[in-house]
């Protein structure tokens, strides 16, 4: 049994490698290199690998990659040969087998099923003009998303400045409450914490093409001071950027809704989504509302 201050700084180590495989995707993901980055030996890296994602090193690579290029697929006008060498396949045969294990479909036919609102809409009509029967159904969906947005969010587009953030990662929307309960923990002997303190959640995958219990993310503060931080706790940096941030007062059950309407929204301005992380930035803790209802900031990195 590993106990506690050996688990967190295994996490912290591990966390290391989340990234640097984020940032390499392209590039030699062996046992051998990556158990270096977390300063482990190959075998001591795979046991704890194992132990703290439930994948394999192989497997977690494989999937990052598939989900990854099928976020290009959904978001950028590339081709699938494009994207298999992007991603470090060999040739786009060994892509499509590998993305096809994974979605069920090929790379191609992904794309058709999950095109923008313009090009479903050009795919829906018939060449007469005529609409299938489906056509009637999708737009009714989009406007009322488009609704739910006009009527509940505000909607900037914002050059955010610099962030520096102390984070604890979560796998899983299950595992996030704990990961703020630690990081609380860590941060409010240290005096970190006040009615001003900026609470952030970094998403580093989507929803859209991870599985729910696999989507890591961030429970973070916003730091107005250089601190060190040990075991689970980490520090990391949002680069400053340009965002579509849409602030809402909605209800927990409502966040879904207002993140696809918000991507509606996205789609149907002409912005393209960055390769960058979206966050959510909380105002408020949403059981002092007296309609438990969460004042918060949704931000979607565009180019």
């Amino acid at each position: 049994m590993i106990d506690k201050e050996r688990q967190a700084d295994y996490k912290n180590r591990i966390n290391r490698v989340f990234k640097y495989i984020d940032e390499n995707l392209d590039s030699d993901l062996s046992l051998s290199t990556i158990s270096e980055i977390a300063f482990f030996s190959a075998f001591h890296f795979h046991r704890v690998f194992k132990f703290i994602t439930g994948e394999t090193l192989k497997e977690y690579v494989t999937r990052r990659r598939i989900e990854k290029s099928a976020s290009d697929l959904l978001h950028k006008n590339i081709t699938a040969t494009e994207i298999a060498h992007k991603y470090g396949f060999s040739d786009n045969t060994s892509y499509s087998r590998v993305f096809k294990k994974y979605f069920g479909v090929s790379p191609t036919e992904f794309k058709k099923q999950n095109p923008n609102r313009h090009s479903k809409i050009r795919q829906l009509k018939s060449k007469n003009g005529q609409a299938y029967p489906d056509y009637e159904k999708y737009i009714c969906i989009i406007n009322n998303l488009k609704n739910w947005i006009k009527m509940n969010a505000k909607i900037e587009i914002k050059e955010m400045s610099k962030m520096d953030l102390a984070y604890v990662l979560s796998i899983g929307p299950q595992n996030l409450e704990s990961a703020y309960g630690e990081l609380m923990q860590w941060a409010i002997p240290k005096g970190l914490m006040s009615d001003q303190t900026k609470m952030i959640t970094i998403y580093h995958d989507s929803f859209k093409v991870t599985e729910a219990s696999k989507v890591r993310m961030s429970a973070s503060i916003l730091l107005d001071k250089t601190i060190e931080t040990k075991g689970e706790v980490g520090l990391t940096t949002i680069e400053k950027g340009k965002y579509i941030v849409g602030s809402f007062e909605i209800g927990l059950d409502e966040f879904e809704k207002s993140w696809t309407g918000l991507f509606v929204w996205m789609n149907e301005n002409g912005y393209k989504k960055a390769d960058r992380e979206p966050l959510e930035m909380y105002y408020n803790n949403f059981n002092d509302h007296p309609e438990k209802k969460a004042i918060v900031d949704f931000c979607i990195p565009i180019e």
